[in-house]
């Protein structure tokens, strides 16, 4: 399903105000096509939906982890350390407006906040959006390297000696996790090739 209309049927659970909809749907667009986006994109969000299709079984909130996922990287900065604090705060507006249950909107609100430390949670939906996130992280190292020249591009107001050691940070940081992934689908699915992939990297540094 295309980013658009996946976006415009969830909110049609809320809302009849299809002006509404789609000013929230074109602000989303807007700013995941930042011309500085080259892997936090629109791209980006079609893969975590079909990372999570695959086990849209397992999650109890389908609905909620969507709009998780629309929303966490709405605001993205290279400069900022507050992109998941401004995102999930931008989130909790718009789903306010849309009339969305307070519980939700606070399940989202820290859904997004979780994506920050990526720190196991009790939440298991939870879990499988921070898994999702991450996923690329196990993907062939074709496509792995590619995703590494497209966070470079994202950080190319900083020259190597600030990135490389940043960067080193937080690829050790992956691998002093005694799992990076947080749920058997997805750790039996790209924990190991993460851990080539993320050490091939770190060689590379």
């Amino acid at each position: 399903m295309i980013l658009k209309d996946r976006f415009e049927s969830l909110c049609s659970n809320l809302t009849q105000d299809k002006d509404l909809i789609e000013k929230f749907w074109t602000e989303i667009e807007k700013n995941y096509s930042g011309k500085n986006r080259h892997y936090h994109n629109l791209q980006h969000l079609e893969t975590l939906f079909e990372e999570i299709e695959h086990v849209k079984d397992k999650i109890k909130n389908f609905n909620t982890i969507s709009f998780s996922i629309f929303y966490h990287d709405v605001i993205y900065d290279a400069t900022s350390k507050l992109n998941e604090e401004k995102s999930a705060d931008l989130a909790k507006e718009r789903l306010e407006i849309l009339g969305l249950n307070n519980e939700d909107v606070q399940q989202i609100y820290e859904q997004i906040l979780a994506t920050k430390s990526h720190k196991k949670s009790d939440d298991e939906d939870t879990n499988f959006l921070l898994d999702a996130d991450l996923s690329i992280l196990g993907k062939s190292p074709q496509v792995y390297l590619e995703y590494t020249k497209q966070i470079r591009k994202e950080y190319s107001i900083y020259p190597d000696f600030l990135y490389k050691p940043g960067r080193k940070k937080v690829l050790q940081h992956f691998l002093e996790l005694e799992n990076i992934f947080k749920t058997e689908y997805f750790k039996n699915k790209y924990e190991s090739q993460a851990r080539e992939n993320i050490e091939f990297e770190l060689r590379s540094l």
